[in-house]
């Protein structure tokens, strides 16, 4: 089954405006921030994939509710729940010898005959080990549910539950017994679904519609059903599992960013007097980086409280084109510092329009590239449309790297020249910097060309989901971090800056 899955004063008093405005925003937005239940997926017969899947950050107060439209859903369903690593009990080999025929999943009458599942069990989903584990000491969980009855429910079948002002159905549990146990025969469904959950995984909701001899259609309506599966995990919101650390993440590195930020405004303020062009625009993209951070905080602070809407999709072009823009300005202000700007040339001339061209281009890639990874789907995007989102960013990103290299290669040979050893020992140091961070990158790219290339594979989800963020986010964004501040440091305010 597929998975689904400038002056120096002015300097200094910008940067506290800076500052001062980042922290009145931060208040202004996360004062409209209400926490929600869960996370959410609408689920329909009429779906390509029959299975709803997420992970779960499993605790004491977690669990999945699934709630059926009782206005468009009619007839019977098989349904079952279960955690990945169980995936193996779902269904029944259907022959030893003939290896291309499917799994029987459901239970049949002719499930029934051919001894894969008893006669009490139709309408379910079948359990089969051969290991001798039994369902109890599973994840598994199947019941065959009938949809839009009047019918009472048989007695002791079912126990109810209030949960924040909603009704859920949930099946009792004896002592020592499995915490979801499956019920017997039908389910007559009348409120939403609770299924607990108490370990981290990833868990899949599959409902299919079915006819069974014990439940006679009286309508000539179709089996159908739509409806929407709730994730409850151990934090409130309704971010998926797999991109709720983006909110700790980033707000951990807008405080990170602010600490250093306040250090190198001291240095500044320190040596006023000495400060140099190249200071006055690493002072300004010290600022734009800490306003970014706070800006993809609070977007995924805003996405976990209200989920994905109209202001949400504004939200991400305004942090997408703030991201793109640390991106471009930083590669820029690296090339024309290797290119000697203001140490070996008073002016670039035509290269400062090339150096310009490069840097607009990479920005626009950059906003695409930032945009992509957040609204496509990874499992079900086609690897051209995923490609025409990397490729261009990295001919650009390469384009950048490699300029730069060989600019700092001819610009150390004339300092060397002229015996600047000072200025020839920061560049050195640069290069050294920029070359390691060219390796990691590669590095990188291997590592997760490797991973997504396997992104079709069934169990591809169940086994990435806690570690997706780090590979699209989290990785380059410390990467970034290292690398700016190591070069800040070569070029930080000092008594000697003009030497």
């Amino acid at each position: 089954m597929a998975s689904v899955i400038p002056s120096a004063r002015r300097t200094t008093f910008c940067m506290h405006r800076y500052f001062s405005r980042s922290w009145l925003a931060l208040l202004g937005l996360l004062a409209a921030v209400s926490v929600a239940a869960g996370y959410e997926v609408a689920f329909s017969d009429s779906d390509y994939s029959r299975q709803v899947c997420s992970g779960m950050w499993g605790g004491s107060n977690t669990y999945i509710n699934v709630t059926f439209d009782i206005r468009t859903s009619y007839g019977q369903v098989a349904m079952a729940i279960y955690e990945w690593n169980d995936v193996k009990y779902l269904g029944a080999v259907t022959s030893e010898s003939d290896d291309s025929l499917p799994k029987t999943y459901v239970c049949t009458t002719d499930a029934v005959k051919s001894g894969f599942c008893s006669y009490e069990d139709i309408g379910k989903f079948i359990f089969y080990s051969d290991d001798g584990t039994t369902m109890d000491q599973t994840s598994f969980w199947t019941a065959s549910v009938t949809l839009n009855q009047t019918n009472p429910l048989p007695r002791g079948l079912t126990s109810w539950q209030t949960r924040r002002g909603k009704t859920v159905h949930y099946m009792p549990r004896q002592e020592a017994g499995p915490l979801n146990p499956s019920p017997s025969g039908i389910l007559a469904y009348t409120v939403p679904i609770q299924y607990q959950v108490r370990k981290t995984g990833y868990y899949s909701i599959v409902p299919v519609t079915v006819i069974s001899p014990t439940v006679r259609q009286t309508s000539s309506v179709h089996p159908t059903y739509n409806g929407v599966v709730l994730f409850k995990n151990t934090f409130e919101g309704q971010l998926p599992a797999a991109d709720y650390p983006k909110v700790n993440f980033y707000l951990i590195m807008f405080f990170v960013y602010a600490l250093f930020g306040c250090a190198w405004a001291w240095l500044c303020f320190k040596h006023i007097t000495q400060l140099l062009p190249i200071q006055y625009y690493l002072s300004g993209l010290v600022a734009f980086m800490v306003v970014e951070m706070a800006a993809n905080w609070v977007y995924y602070r805003y996405l976990n409280a209200h989920g994905k809407n109209a202001a949400s999709i504004l939200f991400l072009f305004v942090v997408a084109i703030l991201d793109a823009g640390r991106n471009a300005l930083s590669f820029f202000m690296l090339l024309v510092v290797s290119l000697g700007l203001s140490v070996v040339r008073e002016n670039l001339g035509k290269t400062m329009t090339r150096c310009q061209a490069l840097a607009a281009a990479h920005f626009v890639f950059g906003v695409l590239y930032a945009v992509g990874i957040v609204e496509l789907e990874l499992e079900s995007t086609s690897a051209l449309v995923l490609l025409l989102f990397v490729i261009p960013l990295a001919f650009t990103l390469s384009g950048f790297l490699m300029w730069i290299l060989h600019s700092l290669t001819a610009t150390m040979t004339q300092l060397a020249a002229r015996k600047q050893r000072y200025k020839l020992k920061m560049f050195q140091r640069l290069y050294y910097i920029l070359l390691a961070a060219v390796i990691i990158i590669a590095i990188f790219f291997v590592v997760s060309s490797y991973s997504f290339s396997d992104r079709l594979a069934e169990d591809y989800a169940a086994k990435s989901w806690r570690a997706r963020w780090w590979l699209l986010d989290g990785y380059l964004a410390i990467l970034f971090f290292v690398a700016f501040w190591s070069i800040a440091y070569l070029w930080r305010p000092t008594e000697n800056n003009r030497r």
